[in-house]
């Protein structure tokens, strides 16, 4: 048969279509698959929202503003791995130059997105302890705007507000707060607290404790002094923060971050309960974090996370920062979690590839 123009390009477009079927096939493996960190940026306290079939991420920014002067680092994806940069979320307010702003979290309620977050310390002073705040929006990427203070008179440190609809529809507010005393065998140090909330802007007052300090896990630091309480030294000052509920099989599961979070002991447990208010029992805990914990040379710090189904609402997946080899970057990462007859755990923290939500 005579090799005419038309024959080379048969054989030409064959040869090319072989060649994208095999690059297909090669590229598939890594098209179904994540390596942690999704987000190698700064992104401590991760907090993900899912409106819309739109995940849109917030995180710590401390001191610090994003590139367009705002705070909290909003970052958005379609698929909980591929993460772009958007911007900042909180219009900063008025005289909070210097402050410190946390663990921001996003609701949204009749029309209605509900920033809380922290405030205090930072450059304006170790002596100005940190409060919770609100802000608002009407599109979830924002800019925020502060509207409201969620004042707790008998705490001067108060941190990571979270906040969660029962399924009668009332909202709560879940919070870590500090506590002095070491009354009933608790330890002093930062622990979980919950009230209700009367509206999105107003706390009820009549707040109840989830959980304080009663293991050696949980220290943050020995021999701490403290200039918030007068400068007063105490010999172990524990930490459990980073508060997030899930009800499952008719209970509340309280998640938490235990320890100090430079450290390798620093990782989720939880407390159970058959009412939000409690009362919480560590349901066989105190050796350490059960959820999330540190893996020896891979993985250090992981924690201070938040819960959210997948695309296909198939798989809920924990969503929390975790330390880069050289300790400068909190960095953005997700793992599946199960629950199992001994209770939640996370299948991570992974630092290999995973099946991709």
């Amino acid at each position: 048969m005579p090799y005419s123009r038309r024959t080379f390009l048969q054989q030409a477009t064959a040869g090319l279509a072989s060649l994208a079927l095999l690059h297909q096939a090669t590229a598939r493996p890594a098209a179904l698959t994540y390596t942690n960190p999704v987000y190698a940026g700064q992104f401590p306290d991760p907090f993900v929202l899912k409106h819309q079939g739109r995940y849109y991420a917030f995180g710590t920014t401390g001191q610090g503003r994003t590139p367009d002067g705002r705070i909290f680092t909003l970052l958005t994806s379609d698929n909980l791995v591929d993460w772009k940069v958007a911007g900042g979320a909180l219009t900063p307010p008025a005289g909070a130059e210097g402050a410190d702003f946390w663990a921001p979290e996003v609701v949204y309620h009749k029309g209605i997105f509900y920033m809380y977050y922290s405030m205090g310390g930072g450059a304006i002073g170790a002596s100005v302890g940190h409060r919770l705040h609100v802000a608002t929006s009407k599109t979830p990427q924002g800019p925020y705007t502060q509207t409201a203070l969620l004042d707790v008179p008998a705490s001067k440190f108060t941190i990571d507000a979270h906040p969660f609809q029962d399924t009668d529809g009332q909202w709560y507010l879940l919070y870590a707060r500090d506590f002095i005393d070491s009354d009933n065998g608790y330890r002093p140090g930062t622990g979980l607290v919950v009230d209700r909330l009367l509206d999105m802007t107003r706390l009820a007052g009549q707040s109840r404790t989830v959980m304080r300090a009663r293991h050696d896990w949980t220290v943050f630091e020995k021999n701490r002094t403290m200039p918030l309480y007068g400068g007063q030294t105490f010999p172990e000052w524990h930490t459990l923060e980073g508060p997030f509920v899930r009800k499952h099989g008719g209970k509340y599961y309280c998640f938490y971050s235990g320890a100090n979070f430079l450290t390798s002991r620093y990782g989720v447990d939880y407390c159970v309960a058959d009412h939000i208010m409690g009362p919480y029992s560590e349901a066989g805990g105190g050796k350490g974090p059960r959820v999330l914990a540190a893996v020896e040379g891979h993985v250090r710090g992981p924690g201070h996370h938040s819960h959210i189904m997948s695309p296909d609402g198939k798989q809920e997946y924990l969503v929390y920062h975790a330390w880069n080899p050289d300790m400068t970057e909190r960095q953005l990462c997700i793992d599946r979690l199960a629950w199992t007859s001994q209770g939640p755990r996370c299948l991570g923290p992974t630092y290999t590839p995973q099946p991709r939500p």
